[in-house]
């Protein structure tokens, strides 16, 4: 390659074990900085769909790209809505179905993401100064899976800074957190989540 030189190498013998992350360090527990669970889209490029795309080609970009969840952009690359694969994989598409009479093949993911309107978003500014039990007691209260965050760009107009997936959190702190399928109240939400 022009310009690089090459680093050099020399045999491996095979006597080496191997280095083990700091537990302690790698640790994410419900009094971590809420950050630390956010998907920040400054570091990582967010996996895109359009509301015109088919449903059955935007579960193939989730499985090739290894994620559960793709932003929806309009044609301005505006978030328009979220698809996850709950979405794709429930029972939306089997209703659309029997009630449009289309092929599975035909649904597009305009008919099966959640809108723009109907997510939640944290401000960046909030999530800074905030622990994951926040984070994790609102996406259960409100009985999300995902949620946005964002900040205002310097004309003031607002940007999605991040995301925040109960299912990623839940393998970071290591516990199994879902949303219960008919909780009376957040009190059984909350002892659910304490006795983990």
């Amino acid at each position: 390659m022009n310009g690089y030189t090459a680093l050099a190498t020399r045999p491996f013998l095979g006597m080496a074990r191997l280095c083990m992350p700091d537990a302690s360090a790698a640790q994410v527990t419900m009094d971590s900085p809420a950050t630390v669970v956010m998907t920040d889209l400054t570091q990582v490029a967010a996996v895109v769909t359009q509301p015109q795309a088919g449903m059955e080609a935007a579960h193939e970009t989730m499985v090739q790209r290894g994620v559960r969840m793709l932003l929806v952009l309009d044609a301005q690359g505006r978030v328009a809505g979220l698809l996850s694969a709950s979405d794709i994989l429930g029972e939306k598409p089997m209703h659309l179905v029997h009630e449009r009479r289309i092929r599975h093949a035909d649904i597009l993911v305009a008919d099966v993401m959640t809108a723009a309107a109907r997510l939640d978003a944290f401000e960046f500014k909030s999530v800074q100064a905030a622990r994951v039990g926040n984070v994790v007691a609102r996406l259960v209260e409100a009985g999300r899976q995902h949620a946005l965050v964002t900040q205002p760009d310097a004309a003031g107009q607002s940007l999605v800074r991040g995301i925040f997936s109960l299912s990623q959190i839940a393998r970071q702190l290591g516990l199994p957190l879902q949303l219960p399928e008919a909780a009376s109240s957040f009190a059984e939400i909350e002892a659910a989540l304490v006795a983990h």
